[in-house]
């Protein structure tokens, strides 16, 4: 009976520690996988470090991260602690108050009006923040009305440059209740009228609402506007675009707002009639090849437009021993077919022509458009020795 007991309790023991063992070979088999994938992300990385080198070299290859997008540069108003107003073309601020504007970008830079500029009374300060650029002027008057600009910068360590093609501009009028006009320090401006290009008439005004007429002082009349041949923009004043002599004169401006009514500075305009292009000369030398003691002369001439002054300047070998420059200038109009033309012309003098004057002879032409050059080149014959004459008189 005892026996069988012990029997029985020994094989009880035996099951439990084999099922012991089970457990344990389980839990084995998970770590070892565990193991293994441990060993084979380890493994992944290293491919990817030396993926990442340079096989050459071994060196790390930097692996540059995506740039984020442009930032759109724009400008924003503010008009109170957390209010803020984005601006378009125009803005008005009434004289006496507060303009304060941002611009998104780092780092940027600033152009304000040339008054401002000259000015620098403490009014205008510029701020860079983080993200952005304030720019703050107290006090405002009529004068600052013109145009600010916010220009990107583009920078490579120190050296930074303007991004032109992405500057955000904002033309700011500051209404002033006694200043129709953007003051000015001169009584009269004088302007010229260029037949090749619009001339403008800078009656700026201080608030975008003035009405504003043109008005010539002899004899005194109003100058019709058609929007064609005579245009206004608040922005910039009145544009003659195709200027003709008539124009000339002398005119000023008349803004009208409500029952204020006020004139501009007087506007001096004189005609002056632009060529179309640099002159083109022709140079033609009496001789290419002269003799110790004859006389030279070099002809030089533009042919072009009507009322065109021509100047001429000349370059020629003699003017290194100090030879004086002696000329013939002439101005004549020719026909060519039904038009008429403009001749101009310079004949440069050397009288009992030596060595030294053997060289080369420019003739230069300008006028309002530029300047172009033509040469040629001179020659100077030695007279004969006395041995190559005696031989000759024995033949």
């Amino acid at each position: 009976m005892k026996w069988s007991l012990f029997l029985s309790a020994l094989l009880i023991i035996v099951v439990l520690v084999e099922f012991g063992q089970s457990q344990e070979g389980k839990e084995h088999i998970p770590r070892m996988q565990a193991d293994k994938k441990a060993k084979a992300t380890r493994k992944t990385q290293m491919n990817v470090g030396r993926k990442n080198k340079d096989p050459q070299s071994g060196k790390k290859v930097k692996v540059m991260s995506p740039l984020s997008p442009q930032l759109q540069i724009f400008l924003t108003q503010v008009l109170d602690k957390g209010k803020f107003q984005r601006v378009g073309d125009t803005l008005s601020v009434p004289a006496g108050k507060t303009l304060e504007i941002r611009c998104k970008g780092k780092p940027v830079q600033w152009a304000v009006p040339q008054y401002l500029e000259e000015e620098n009374d403490g009014r205008l300060s510029t701020v860079q923040h983080e993200r952005y650029s304030t720019l703050t002027l107290v006090n405002a008057t009529g004068a600052d009305t013109g145009e600010y600009t916010c220009y990107p910068m583009s920078c490579e360590d120190k050296d930074c440059r303007k991004e032109y093609d992405k500057a955000v501009k904002v033309f700011i009028f500051f209404p002033d209740p006694q200043e129709l006009f953007v003051p000015s320090t001169d009584y009269y401006e004088v302007i010229q009228l260029r037949t090749n290009r619009p001339t403008t008439l800078p009656c700026q005004v201080t608030s975008p609402l003035a009405k504003v007429t043109l008005h010539r002082e002899f004899p005194p009349e109003e100058v019709r506007m058609d929007g064609s041949e005579l245009s206004f923009d608040v922005k910039k004043g009145i544009t003659i675009h195709h200027p003709k002599p008539y124009h000339a004169g002398t005119l000023f401006c008349v803004a009208s707002l409500g029952d204020l009514r006020q004139s501009s500075i007087k506007y001096i305009l004189i005609y002056v009639n632009y060529p179309i292009s640099p002159p083109s000369p022709k140079i033609q030398p009496s001789s290419t090849s002269l003799r110790i003691g004859e006389n030279l002369q070099v002809s030089c001439s533009v042919e072009g437009e009507v009322d065109v002054g021509i100047d001429f300047t000349w370059e020629f070998p003699g003017q290194k021993i100090g030879r004086p420059l002696y000329t013939q200038d002439s101005v004549r109009l020719i026909q060519t077919g039904a038009q008429g033309r403009q001749l101009s012309e310079t004949v440069l003098l050397v009288d009992e022509i030596r060595d030294i004057d053997e060289g080369t002879y420019t003739c230069t032409a300008h006028n309002l458009e530029g300047s172009r050059s033509v040469s040629t080149m001179v020659k100077v014959l030695r007279a004969p020795t006395a041995s190559k004459v005696k031989k000759i008189k024995k033949h």
